[in-house]
């Protein structure tokens, strides 16, 4: 790793390797190569004086970059395109004549982003599917854990710990199926020419409209691609960035609200994400256990989230057939967001295969809490038993504020059961308290929903990605 420049995080320090290869130099400009091989291949194919030996020679000289030549081509000519034309063309001197015949820049800088970015789509899918895939399974088997619920971060009724989970994964999963859709709508921008209308390659082939199209056909065909963009300007356009990347900020967003979950959980305790046996919490307070990767998700989607705006604001001020403005900003929040989400899929992960669930912890603030819950309960038993409403409600009223001044004003617990339980007015239900405070009475149908959703959801949705689920998932640092 240099140390004498800068070097972003997203790679140092957070994507995964596939990542980084995906977004590297080497992908790049060999695909550059590819797509120029391709189109010469295309245009020999259709009549166009290309001999097979100039084929086989780009197709020798593919990996093999000279990037110091290219370098300095560059400061040359400042075009990055024009200066790697004449590095492979040094490279590959039968071929120099033909290679980028007919094509605009955009032949090869857009054309590979296209690839590029349903390359790193199909990762991140796999990935996703993993992390929905643990939750899943930690759902499933926590699904009947009673837990405290919260609206306002204020306790409430009781749901479970599983059906909580299922939250966050039906967020995951609409994430799951909004990048399923982009990668299918991705398309080629294929053979267009300079401002699109394909007129350098009418040229080419004499005014035969049908080879044009069969031209856009064969190389679109040869990258995987089942479609290209009928019409185009000089560029594709950069919609198709704005809604990739603007799916990858919705991921980010589903995860910044299932991490600041965690965080909340592991502040009271009971539920904290994995820790190493020599991880350090606080270089001052050694007994600190921090939710260091919940945080660190938090932080990485707050920047995926930032980047869906600058691909709109990119997409929104390209000018006619195009304008060079939005060169820079691609280079880097296309990349970025990748990476990112990349990031966050791989923390995601790991912190779903090793949650601690402290369930004596849970069970304590479930006592805690529940004796307020259950006063309707109470009254209705009392109702059932032949009692008042409305005096039951008034005797309820009056022993839970007596009960709440204990906590509040006293820091003691909880004992408006006991108060209950010693007051002659509920002698009518006193042998019906403990069942009438049974946690798992409170839940509803949590379990149920957990089950129906996992299997009627869940399962449907990870069966696309059978085979690729296993493997786990380790931090960089």
């Amino acid at each position: 790793m240099a140390t004498d420049r800068y070097d972003s995080p997203l790679a140092s320090r957070y994507a995964s390797k596939a990542m980084q290869l995906l977004f590297s130099d080497d992908v790049k400009f060999s695909t550059w190569r590819k797509l120029w091989l391709e189109l010469a291949r295309a245009e020999r194919s259709l009549g166009l004086s290309i001999s097979e030996a100039q084929l086989e020679e780009m197709a020798a000289h593919l990996q093999a970059i000279d990037y110091q030549l290219a370098a300095a081509e560059e400061r040359k000519r400042r075009h990055d395109v024009m200066a790697h034309v004449h590095t492979f063309g040094i490279a590959c001197p039968l071929s120099a004549p033909i290679i980028h015949l007919g094509a605009t820049s955009c032949y090869v800088t857009d054309n590979t982003d296209l690839i590029i970015m349903r390359d790193g789509l199909d990762l991140l899918l796999v990935k996703l599917a993993r992390v929905i895939d643990r939750l899943a399974a930690f759902a499933k088997r926590h699904a009947r854990l009673p837990t405290l619920g919260f609206t306002h971060f204020q306790a409430a009724q009781l749901t479970t710990v599983g059906k909580r989970s299922c939250l966050w994964l039906q967020d995951l999963l609409m994430d799951l199926r909004s990048l399923e859709r982009v990668r299918g709508d991705l398309r080629f921008r294929g053979v267009k020419g300079t401002t699109g209308t394909q007129a350098s390659f009418l040229t080419l082939f004499h005014g035969d409209h049908a080879k044009v199209e069969e031209l856009d056909r064969l190389v679109t065909r040869a990258f995987g691609f089942s479609s290209a963009f009928l019409v185009t300007g000089q560029t594709y356009t950069r919609k198709v960035d704005a809604e990739v990347v603007m799916a990858l900020a919705g991921l980010g967003a589903s995860a910044h609200k299932a991490a600041t979950d965690l965080r909340l959980l592991a502040h009271l305790k009971e539920i904290e994400e994995p820790i190493e046996a020599e991880q350090i919490g606080s270089s001052a307070m050694a007994y600190k256990r921090n939710p260091m990767r919940s945080e660190r998700v938090c932080s990485l989607a707050r920047h995926l989230l930032a980047l869906g705006q600058e691909a709109l604001s990119t997409h929104s001020v390209q000018w006619m057939e195009r304008t060079l403005d939005d060169s820079a900003g691609r280079r880097i929040y296309i990349p970025e967001a990748f990476l990112a989400a990349d990031a966050v899929l791989g923390i995601l992960q790991n912190v779903a295969e090793g949650l601690d669930v402290h369930e004596p912890v849970i069970a304590r603030h479930v006592r805690d809490e529940l004796p307020f819950m259950a006063t309707e309960n109470l009254i209705m038993a009392m109702v059932e038993s032949g009692g008042d409403r409305q005096l039951a409600h008034e005797r309820i009223r009056v022993l839970s504020r007596a009960a709440a001044a204990q906590v509040k004003e006293h820091g003691r617990d909880n004992d408006l059961i006991e108060r209950v339980r010693t007051d002659a007015f509920f002698a009518p239900i006193h042998a019906r308290l403990d069942a009438l405070l049974e946690p798992s009475s409170f839940i509803g149908r949590a379990p149920e929903q957990v089950e129906r959703f996992l299997s009627e959801e869940v399962q449907p949705a990870l069966a696309r990605y059978a085979g690729r689920l296993e493997g786990t998932s380790q931090l960089a640092v």
